[in-house]
């Protein structure tokens, strides 16, 4: 870390638990992180762990009929920090498919052992219906999250670095401590971004650990400081993080438990796909045709009348260029199709 002052991030906004109308109208529509305090005191889980590690362990093991769970394994010497190997060619820890049961077990272990620097494990978004069947009947969010699954994410002391999701997220936290840094889309540039094929877990991430950045190596990163939002949330608090906002995640316990909802808005074409296509198609141009390109870009897609594009013509002629609809999403996908196959 360099000696440089490291700014100190604002506190993400707060309030008191809300009902799912007031969700839907205030919450989500501010496209803003909003702390929940309280928003799921109600689950039974959270009522469990109040009895410490091994009562959480115990309730979480009655839904252990599942399938087996997806866990990130790392060495005590990451300190419980998920990322790269030196190369950037691999990462620090390995993937193994473990029962719940098993799990459970060694988390409690490793906790009432005080083990000083225990192997950091992680089982990351496993989906309720599958891995633990029955754990919606008792635990129930009740906010507007469409049809989204509840998703548990379990392990020690870890932490997952800087990413964003494509879909707005509600993060619960049901036992332990968590500790999360955010940072606007906009602060892209500052974030270091690693690669974008290459990734630890579906999204691409930063290079950087906001816990202790290295200024001299990633001297940008400063300015994103000056945007970030930090909060702790403990049992029964919840997160609204919306979509493409960058965010960090540190368990703080030797137990933590958390589950999440990811939803969209709106169902169409992942958006990452469209700008991986436009580093193949358009980022190595001439400068004057990348310039010419992003005024089509401007006009067909980030205006803000750009749904009016087509207003000149008939409805019956604006084609791919009509409103949102299933019948426009497939005339798209047939139209690239086509398109990627030379035949228009």
């Amino acid at each position: 870390m360099s000696g440089a002052a490291i700014p100190t991030p604002r506190r993400v906004a707060e309030r008191p638990a809300v009902d799912a109308a007031t969700f839907e109208r205030e919450i989500v529509p501010t496209y803003a992180p909003v702390v929940l305090r309280g928003q799921v005191r109600h689950f039974a889980a959270v009522r469990a762990g109040a009895g410490g590690d091994r009562a959480m362990a115990s309730y979480l093991a009655r839904f252990g009929g599942g399938q087996k769970l997806d866990v990130m394994i790392g060495a005590p010497e990451i300190h419980g920090r998920f990322f790269y190997d030196e190369a950037l060619t691999g990462f620090n820890f390995s993937r193994q498919k473990v029962a719940l049961g098993q799990l459970l077990g060694e988390l409690v272990r490793f906790a009432e052992e005080r083990t000083a620097a225990p192997h950091a494990l992680y089982a990351n978004a496993a989906t309720a219906p599958e891995h633990l069947p029955g754990w919606q009947d008792e635990n129930a969010l009740g906010l507007p999250t469409g049809n989204a699954p509840a998703r548990l994410w379990i392990g020690n002391a870890t932490q997952v670095a800087t990413h964003y999701d494509q879909s707005d997220n509600i993060a619960c936290v049901v036992h332990g401590r968590r500790r999360f840094t955010l940072f606007p889309p906009e602060q892209i540039a500052n974030l270091y971004v690693g690669p974008l094929d290459h990734t630890m877990a579906g999204p691409p991430s930063s290079m950087v650990d906001p816990d202790s950045p290295d200024l001299v190596r990633y001297p940008r990163f400063a300015a994103a400081l000056e945007h970030a939002q930090v909060t702790e949330l403990g049992p029964a608090d919840a997160i609204f993080i919306p979509a493409i906002w960058w965010h960090h995640v540190r368990a703080l316990d030797p137990l933590n438990v958390l589950v999440n909802y990811w939803w969209e808005q709106q169902a169409t074409a992942s958006p990452f796909g469209a700008l991986v296509h436009a580093l193949m198609s358009v980022r190595d141009l001439p400068p004057e045709q990348k310039a010419a390109w992003r005024g089509w870009f401007d006009h067909y897609v980030f205006a803000l009348d750009a749904d009016q594009a087509a207003a000149h013509l008939p409805p019956a002629a604006r084609g791919i260029l009509g409103p949102a609809s299933a019948a426009r999403t497939e005339r798209l996908r047939g139209f690239l199709i086509r398109l990627l196959g030379g035949r228009v």
